[in-house]
C-alpha cells in the first residue's frame, strides 16, 4: 500500500528544517547505502549525528506520533531516526530495494524495515524532476508532494528518484518497523479502520460499528508481531 500523508509538518516547521539544512554540513549520500544501493546513489546527506539532523529528526518523530493517518497506515513499532538528503541538478538515485535490516548508528538497536517513508521538504515548483517512483504489483507510481507531506510505501518495493534537472530537492527519509509485518495484512487493517470511521460518522453509535471494531482488534491481535 502506498499512502500519502498530508501535512505531517506545519509550514513553520518546514521553514525551520530548511534553515537547519542550510546551515548543515553535507556529505556523500553513499555513506548510508548498502553495496547494491551505493552503485545507484548520487546525492548528498547530512551526517547522521549532526545537531541539525538530531533537531529535525526529533521534530518529525513527534509530529508522526500525533498524526492519526500515519499511525493507522503504518502501525509503527519503531521508527528509524530520520535522515536528510539533497539532490542538486543532475543527481539521481537509481532503482533499488532498501536494506531489510538497519542498525541505529552508535547503538546495538536494529530495526526491520517494513515500510519506507519520504517526507518532502522542497516545494514541487522549486525543482524539476526528482520524482520518487515506486514499483509494486499494481504498477508504477510517481510522487512529488508538497513540502511537509509524506509518502509511505512497503520497503520491499523497487523504487528510484528521477534525476533532478533544475533546482534542489530536499527531503527526509526513514524506515518503520511495523507491529504488523505483512503489507497485505496492514492494508486490510487500514481499509477496515477507514470503513469503521466512515460508518460511525454516517450512523453514529450503530451496533455494527462495535462488531466491526471487534473484528479489527481481533485481526490486529492475530497479526501483530512484537
Amino acid at each position: 500500500m502506498l499512502l500519502h500523508v498530508p501535512g505531517v509538518l506545519t509550514e513553520a516547521q518546514v521553514v525551520r528544517c530548511r534553515d537547519l539544512m542550510a546551515a548543515a554540513k553535507w556529505v556523500d549520500g553513499r555513506v548510508t547505502a548498502g553495496f547494491q544501493s551505493a552503485e545507484a546513489k548520487d546525492n548528498l546527506q547530512i551526517e547522521e549525528h549532526a545537531p541539525e539532523a538530531h533537531e529535525m529528526g526529533e521534530m518529525i518523530v513527534k509530529a508522526l506520533e500525533r498524526n492519526e493517518l500515519f499511525i493507522t497506515g503504518a502501525l509503527p513499532l519503531r521508527v528509524f531516526p530520520p535522515l536528510f538528503n539533497r539532490y542538486e541538478s543532475g543527481m539521481t538515485f537509481g532503482a533499488h530495494v532498501d536494506n531489510a535490516i538497519r542498525q541505529i548508528k552508535g547503538t546495538p538497536l536494529r530495526i526491520r524495515t517494513d515500510l519506507s517513508a519520504t517526507l518532502f521538504l522542497s516545494r514541487p515548483d522549486e525543482y524539476d524532476g526528482g520524482e520518487l517512483v515506486v514499483e509494486d504489483t499494481y504498477g508504477t507510481h510517481s510522487a512529488k508532494l508538497p513540502a511537509g507531506d509524506l509518502i509511505l510505501y512497503p520497503a520491499t518495493s523497487l523504487h528510484r528518484v528521477n534525476p533532478v534537472t533544475r533546482g534542489i530537492r530536499l527531503a527526509s527519509f526513514f524506515w518503520i518497523q511495523s507491529m504488523v509485518r505483512d503489507d497485505g495484512e496492514r492494508t486490510l487493517l487500514f481499509d477496515l479502520d477507514m470503513a469503521i470511521n466512515q460508518v460511525n460518522k454516517a450512523i453514529p453509535n450503530h451496533p455494527g460499528v462495535i462488531a466491526l471494531t471487534s473484528c479489527y482488534h481481533n485481526l490486529l491481535r492475530r497479526w501483530t508481531v512484537l
